[in-house]
């Protein structure tokens, strides 16, 4: 049996070399990109509220005081979505395939995806924020193909 038939292990889980190689890259890109995408939107409204909602509709949680400024719930929500991709940032920059970034990745992502459809369902929202469930969708089924091919046995191990 050569070298390169031979299986080995990562973090539990029997891959072959190429598939673990390819199953790790996907890992990694996955935390770049949502992480950046996440990145993006969480600073925008931060940035400037007013093209924030020219392309998300207007927004009611100012109108206590009745200032642009006070935002509050825009801009926590907006500092939370950062905290998340700094943290998938820094797995990403990390290299390292961590469970507790995974399943940061696919909570934040299916949680948003829940308000997204809801809240447009419940006409709170503009319909416009479907477009971010239809990108969140994608990153989940990404994640799951990320994760599940991981698992898949194709060579058993030799010792």
């Amino acid at each position: 049996m050569t070298p390169s038939s031979l299986a080995y292990r990562n973090q539990g889980a029997v891959l072959s070399p190429p598939r673990a190689a390819a199953s790790s890259t996907l890992f990694k890109a996955l935390l770049w990109v949502q992480g950046l995408y996440y990145l993006a939107t969480a600073i925008w409204p931060l940035v400037s509220i007013k093209t924030f909602q020219m392309v998300t509709g207007p927004k009611t949680d100012h109108l206590p005081t009745g200032q642009e400024a006070d935002h509050w719930l825009v801009m926590t929500v907006g500092v939370l979505i950062a905290a998340i991709a700094l943290a998938l940032l820094t797995a990403a920059w990390r290299g390292r395939r961590s469970p507790e970034a995974a399943v940061l990745a696919i909570a934040s992502t299916l949680g948003l995806i829940g308000i997204d459809v809801i809240y447009v369902l419940r006409q709170v929202i503009d319909p416009i924020y479907l477009v971010d469930a239809v990108a969140e969708v994608v990153l989940v089924m990404a994640w799951v193909f990320a994760l599940t091919g991981q698992r898949r046995v194709e060579h058993a191990v030799v010792s």
